[in-house]
């Protein structure tokens, strides 16, 4: 009797042995949350009496000054204005005046985001484009700068006047070489400004270009 309860029992173990392994359920996999495409950063055509430049804007790292600049030129304000600063070494600034030295009437100055878009890795380096202004941090409108070198000086170091800096919000990837050509031109003193063109360098106009 002992001796059959013992069989039973070691062929019961047998047979729950000779079982195959339950296999596992593997969980559902779940595709990776879509990423939203990145999107296309904003180019902009100013074609010159020397050419086309086309600058790439940084909407995402200098919000304000990228809005402001896009709306004049949505508002075509560009056109028939000059560039009427040229230093060669330094740099080439226009979008402000007309042929005879006239300043044309602007929307109210922007917040400079200096402080933001050099943290942020923009510099005044060779090829950016940048905004203008006086002494005074906060005045910038329309007017804007191509660097023709590397121009650490502008650079934001402090928020003082003098150390503030100034407003890089994107940067030339096509018209260097119009760029270079207009930093050539003869300049002379006019209206107690130095380094005005002998002969005007006009602004056509600026394109906002169709998103790639």
């Amino acid at each position: 009797m002992f001796r059959s309860l013992i069989l039973c029992t070691t062929l019961g173990l047998g047979a729950l042995a000779a079982q195959p392994p339950a296999t596992p359920v593997a969980a559902p996999v779940q595709a990776p949350a879509s990423q939203p495409a990145p999107q296309a950063k904003p180019r902009v055509r100013i074609d010159t009496s020397y050419g086309p430049i086309v600058v790439e804007l940084e909407p995402a790292l200098a919000p304000i000054t990228v809005a402001n600049f896009l709306q004049y030129v949505k508002d075509g304000f560009y056109a028939g204005t000059i560039f009427h600063r040229v230093i060669p070494g330094f740099m080439v600034q226009g979008g402000g005046l007309t042929a005879d030295m006239t300043q044309k009437p602007t929307r109210p100055p922007i917040q400079n985001e200096a402080p933001q878009t050099f943290q942020a890795g923009l510099k005044n380096t060779r090829g950016t484009i940048a905004m203008a202004r006086t002494d005074d941090p906060q005045s910038a409108t329309s007017e804007f700068y191509i660097n023709l070198v590397d121009n650490p000086s502008l650079d934001h170091r402090d928020f003082s006047p003098e150390g503030y800096g100034y407003c890089v919000f994107g940067r030339v990837v096509s018209g260097m070489d119009v760029v270079d050509r207009i930093a050539k031109v003869q300049t002379e003193w006019r209206r107690g400004q130095s380094g005005v063109p002998r002969f005007p360098v006009f602004i056509k106009g600026a394109t906002l270009l169709p998103a790639k």
